[in-house]
């Protein structure tokens, strides 16, 4: 059974940085691609970035290129998220998603909160 689970949410002011990390369980990691998306209040889910299997390719939504990192850990079992220089307007619920041959998946959600 596929499962995935974010952590590292948090409430931060403007300008701090939160590292979110997506841990994967239950499924082959050839072939797939591993996302972060986004759910602010009253907004529908927003792609945040992507990256192949191999890592070689990772593409960012242009709001948050220049601030977010999205990276592999050495096992390929756990994604994640480095976020800097974060704003108000990065509040919202942020999800891991995976899609494989077998479907598409997604993690329960962590939340970052950016305000004064």
């Amino acid at each position: 059974q596929v499962r995935l689970v974010e952590s590292g949410g948090g409430s931060v002011q403007p300008g701090g940085s939160l590292r979110l990390s997506c841990a994967a369980s239950g499924f082959s990691f050839s072939n797939n691609v591993m996302s972060w998306y986004r759910q602010a209040p009253g907004k529908g889910r927003e792609l945040v970035a992507t990256t192949t299997s191999g890592g070689s390719t990772t593409n960012y939504a242009d709001s948050v290129k220049g601030r977010f990192t999205m990276s592999r850990g050495n096992a390929k079992n756990t994604v994640y998220l480095q976020m800097n220089s974060l704003k108000p307007e990065d509040t919202a619920v942020y999800y891991c998603r995976l899609d494989s041959l077998s479907g598409g998946y997604w993690g329960q959600g962590t939340q970052v909160t950016v305000s004064l």
